[in-house]
């Protein structure tokens, strides 16, 4: 079965840059400052003969998909950026007319072979993690996807269904799926996406901790010239996940500051996540925090929608089972879901569901998100403080997702400067207005950034 729509890759072109932090973005054991931003654009041709480009973006962030290489974070970033050159080639070498998401899936197996050869090529002897591999082929997966619209004239999503596919959902998830497409378990993109702000571990909570060496950008700097200035009411927590008192105070500091600055804007909404990016021992750990937690404040115990992935990515390793955690909050697997097979040893141990991202490839999320979905488990969409065109697709995927709630968003915190083409164009995606990304501009074909417009140019 073939459909005018399937595509062949033409052309594949990486492009990148260093982006400097406008602060630092501490999660985990890591600092987030001067990144790698990947650019990829597409060429296609579908079998209606019209020929089309598409864009992806992504940051190459190796100290959140790689962070174990003890070869070290520039190693880490070189071999990821080799990884996008490679893959890039390897995508355009194709020549066979297919979905984008069968193309991916055609592909799937030759990336850890392509990660191999990177790492070989580069005398390194350690072995590159699928995250990483997912992290740097996913801006050329978007582009694809991207010009499979533009050159269909239609928004992606509706190209996941019976009309444009091939293949259903069984081809990947077994015949439970059978005579079911992605389309199935998508909705219409809402006008407005409650956005997730993050505190991270550097970030300060009042105005009284601001010195001059903070930026001078008129843009706020604490949290609460951030709730004042934005409205929030959804609120992710970096915590520590080795200091138990320090993680306590924090959470209960960021629930008094937002309570107080809500009163005086008339606000009475808040939703928390907490996340150790994976730095507890064990699950015991949070265990007690939680309950301390509820102790100390139950109405913000409450507000707790979920907590991300407490211990190690290697879920293999120890095998840790988190269901007595998950029957006091929601436990999300984030940082170990890098394949489906991840998914199902997960919800073994007792995760209660997962974190997609738009960083771990569009045509391997949207599977995952089916499954999760099918099987009425919470799925969030977070992103990896993606700018420009990287937020507008990942904030894309969680409005037409069935999350647990909107979509987190903080590269408007630590990198506003990298997407100021982008906010000409989509300012309600890079400023909030109540605590929400407004939507309304993502529209037309493909992924819907209107690239056009955007104008952005690359030395």
């Amino acid at each position: 079965m073939s459909f005018p729509t399937d595509i062949r890759v033409l052309e594949v072109e990486p492009f990148f840059q260093y982006e400097k932090a406008r602060t630092p973005l501490k999660f985990g054991g890591v600092v987030m400052d001067n990144t790698l931003y990947c650019h990829v654009r597409a060429k296609v041709e579908n079998r209606a003969g019209k020929v089309a480009e598409g864009w992806g973006a992504i940051f190459l962030a190796d100290v959140w998909a790689w962070p174990q290489i003890s070869a070290g974070h520039a190693t880490a970033e070189k071999l990821m950026q080799d990884y996008v050159v490679q893959w890039c080639q390897r995508v355009e070498s194709t020549d066979e007319f297919a979905h984008p998401i069968d193309l991916f899936w055609q592909l799937e197996p030759e990336m850890m072979p392509t990660a191999r050869s990177v790492c070989d090529a580069a005398g390194i002897n350690e072995e590159m993690p699928r995250m990483a591999a997912l992290v740097a082929a996913s801006p050329v997966d978007a582009a694809i996807h991207d010009a499979f619209g533009n050159a269909a004239r239609i928004d992606v999503y509706q190209g996941y269904g019976p009309d444009h596919m091939k293949h259903d959902l069984s081809m990947w998830l077994g015949s439970e799926f059978k005579g079911k497409y992605i389309s199935d378990y998508l909705r219409p993109l809402p006008q407005w996406l409650d956005a997730f702000h993050l505190v991270g571990g550097l970030d300060k909570l009042t105005e009284s901790e601001i010195t001059d060496e903070d930026p001078q950008d008129g843009l706020p700097v604490s949290l609460d010239q951030w709730i004042q200035f934005e409205g929030l009411h959804c609120l992710k927590v970096k915590l520590r996940g080795i200091d138990l008192q320090w993680d306590l105070e924090r959470m209960l500091a960021v629930v008094s500051i937002a309570r107080e600055e809500q009163k005086k804007l008339g606000l009475n909404e808040l939703w928390l996540t907490a996340d150790t990016n994976e730095m507890c021992d064990t699950p015991e750990y949070m265990i007690e925090l939680l309950q301390k937690f509820k102790e100390a404040d139950s109405r913000a115990f409450d507000s707790l929608l979920y907590v991300e992935q407490p211990c190690e990515r290697d879920l293999r390793n120890r095998m840790l089972d988190v269901r007595e955690l998950a029957a006091l909050k929601p436990v999300i697997v984030d940082e170990a879901l890098a394949s489906l097979e991840d998914l199902d040893l997960a919800l073994e141990l007792g995760y209660s569901g997962a974190a997609l991202k738009s960083c771990k490839c569009q045509s391997e999320e949207l599977v995952i998100a089916a499954k999760l979905t099918e099987k009425g488990l919470p799925l969030a969409v977070q992103d990896l403080t993606c700018p420009g065109i990287a937020l507008l697709h990942s904030a894309g995927l969680a409005g037409h997702l069935h999350t647990i709630r909107g979509v987190e968003s903080n590269s408007r915190q630590f990198y506003p400067a990298t997407s100021e083409p982008e906010r000409r164009v989509h300012p309600g995606f890079y400023s909030l207005n109540n605590g929400r990304i407004d939507t309304s501009t993502l529209k037309g074909t493909g992924l819907g950034y209107r690239w056009n417009e955007i104008g952005r140019k690359f030395k």
